[in-house]
């Protein structure tokens, strides 16, 4: 794979864009966002497996590959953790029995 000045160009701009389109959320919608995260996480999860699990792939690409599947994991498996604990705020509470 060769990079590039325009690969490099996409990515800066996809950096910025998501930077700037998750700042700019509103309160409400934060968590159907870490939903879609999670998702987005999720399959960055099984590409870093996919690269992982190429035979003749150099050592670099299994060593980026190995941080991506646990970057990726912890963000997923946190992800999924706050999105279940700012669920559970909106839930009713029963009254305490005396």
């Amino acid at each position: 794979m060769r990079f590039d000045e325009a690969t490099l160009f996409v990515f800066m701009l996809a950096a910025f864009l998501g930077f700037e389109l998750i700042r700019r959320v509103s309160p409400l919608l934060h968590t159907p966002l870490m939903s879609l995260t999670n998702a987005i996480s999720a399959i960055a999860v099984v590409g870093a497996i996919v690269i992982l699990g190429e035979k003749d792939a150099p050592a670099l690409s299994r060593v980026l590959g190995f941080v991506a599947v646990t970057a990726s994991t912890i963000n997923l498996v946190s992800g999924f953790l706050i999105t279940d604990r700012m669920l559970k705020m909106f839930k009713k509470r029963e009254p305490q029995k005396p």
